[in-house]
């Protein structure tokens, strides 16, 4: 039996009756049994999915298994509630419960028809760009185990990367899917605050009046599976995104805006590394392949944003109920930044927040010039398992904000974006690029990543500059040359 390689081959086979949901749930568990070494899992619960399984066969048997997932399987960060799992949110401090119900999204997904196989590795409550925490293994990169496949969704990455899942939901609060999806050389999207419909569940602000970052997305090796994901996710009919994709190929004449300006550049140097640059430079030139014009785009970011960012991010942690004597069992970095958290006036708290609503306004402002805005996805290679524990927490954290200084901002501004891999380089590691798009643009920016992925030529040099873009301004330099 030969499982199709893509979710949507597979979904389509599936709804045909050319392989069963049984047989598509054994080949993935079989998958997961034979490459525990990348720890991408935490919990497997194959007996559950194989009863789920056979469910699904016998209704297909009486509905022709119209469900847009029918059979397909998927697993969940173990940062959300799965029914009849238990949930560790990544923590040793924390007990380890077993839910009694799924969470939102977990019950719609289950509704369209995808059968979970347990939950993926996920760092410390989801702070970190690297899924690495003190309850089990950590999750490594498929294209070089001894990096780090990044994080938080660094275990659903893994598993999508490895083909140990057609595609998996995921979550991203600072970058969270874009970051593993660039580490892993997949596409990965962060929807827009308001797309996924469970995402506003608790409201567009945190207590302190921040605005919301975490929302829910797709991780997918190709733009067509991360768009089947999408629209399942969010509860559409018809498969808007799917079929955007699929008319990608017509879509030209877009104005994009190319930059490597990051907020954090007033607190930690940012610097790209030869293939991150390489990456950007190769997406510019494929953009302006397909007809697109690709202008510099002159943006200023507010240089209070990093403190900000630091405080409204770590501000959940305040409200943690950690009992008595637990506290010990927290990583460095969490205990850290829950001390400062603690310490911090509900004034200051609403004050970073009142400081990004002003950041998101004025960053959507900017980009709003344009149809989309290209930038670099991550800075350098994946580091290596165990470089950020190794680390004192205020080194940690540098170390992640040098890595990925890209991403947080799309979240504090509520748009959606899109980590789309365009070079594979001799090692086999892969180097992308992220697109930030306009309020509702997920469908565009799913084009466009389709775009940039089928003309992507893993094996040329760099490409000369073309019309209407010069990579020898400084927005397309090497910041550590400047």
């Amino acid at each position: 039996m030969r499982v199709p390689e893509t979710a949507l081959g597979l979904r389509d086979a599936l709804r045909r009756g050319e392989i069963t949901a049984r047989e598509a749930v054994e080949a993935h568990l079989a998958r997961v049994s034979e490459r525990e070494d990348l720890g991408a899992f935490v919990t497997v619960t194959a007996e559950a999915a194989l009863a789920e399984a056979d469910a699904a066969d016998r209704r297909r048997a009486e509905t022709a298994g119209d469900a847009p997932l029918h059979g397909v399987p998927i697993a969940h960060k173990d940062l959300i509630d799965v029914a009849g799992a238990p949930t560790t949110h990544g923590s040793a401090a924390v007990p380890h419960r077993v839910a009694e119900a799924d969470d939102p999204l977990v019950s719609g997904l289950r509704r369209a028809g995808a059968i979970s196989l347990g939950k993926t590795q996920v760092p410390e409550f989801g702070l970190t760009a690297y899924s690495e925490n003190l309850v089990a293994p950590p999750a490594r990169n498929p294209l070089d185990p001894m990096r780090t496949p990044g994080g938080s969704s660094g275990g659903a990455a893994a598993a999508v990367a490895a083909a140990l899942l057609p595609f998996s939901p995921a979550s991203d609060g600072g970058g969270s899917i874009r970051i593993p999806a660039l580490a892993c050389g997949l596409v990965g999207l962060k929807p827009g605050l308001d797309a996924v419909p469970s995402d506003l569940a608790r409201g567009a602000r945190d207590p302190f009046g921040a605005p919301k970052l975490t929302v829910s997305g797709p991780l997918a090796r190709d733009a067509a599976d991360a768009a089947l994901l999408f629209d399942a996710m969010r509860g559409a009919e018809h498969e808007p995104s799917l079929e955007a994709v699929r008319r990608a190929e017509s879509l030209t004449g877009l104005r994009i805006g190319a930059s490597t300006a990051s907020p954090f550049a007033s607190a930690f140097p940012v610097a790209l590394a030869p293939e991150a640059r390489r990456a950007f430079e190769l997406a510019v030139d494929g953009l302006l392949e397909r007809g697109h014009r690709v202008d510099e785009a002159d943006i200023d970011y507010d240089p209070s944003y990093p403190e900000a960012f630091a405080v409204s991010w770590t501000s959940g942690l305040a409200r943690l109920e950690i009992e008595a004597g637990s506290e010990r069992l927290l990583s460095p970095l969490t205990r850290a930044f829950r001390e400062r958290a603690l310490a911090r006036t509900d004034r200051e708290h609403r004050e970073a927040g009142s400081r990004l609503r002003a950041f998101a306004a004025d960053a959507a402002h900017q980009w709003g010039h344009y149809d989309a805005v290209l930038t670099p996805g991550l800075t350098m290679l994946p580091p290596r398992v165990g470089a950020f524990l190794g680390l004192p927490p205020d080194d940690d954290y540098r170390l992640q904000c040098e890595w990925s200084p890209y991403t947080s901002m799309v979240n504090v501004a509520g748009l959606p974006a899109v980590a789309v891999p365009v070079l594979r380089l001799p090692s086999g590691q892969a180097m992308g690029v992220q697109l930030i798009g306009r309020s509702g643009g997920e469908a565009l920016l799913l084009q466009l990543a389709a775009q940039l992925a089928a003309g992507a030529d893993r094996e040329r040099s760099a490409p000369r500059p073309r019309a209407g873009y010069d990579c020898s301004m400084n927005q397309c330099s090497n910041p550590a040359e400047r």
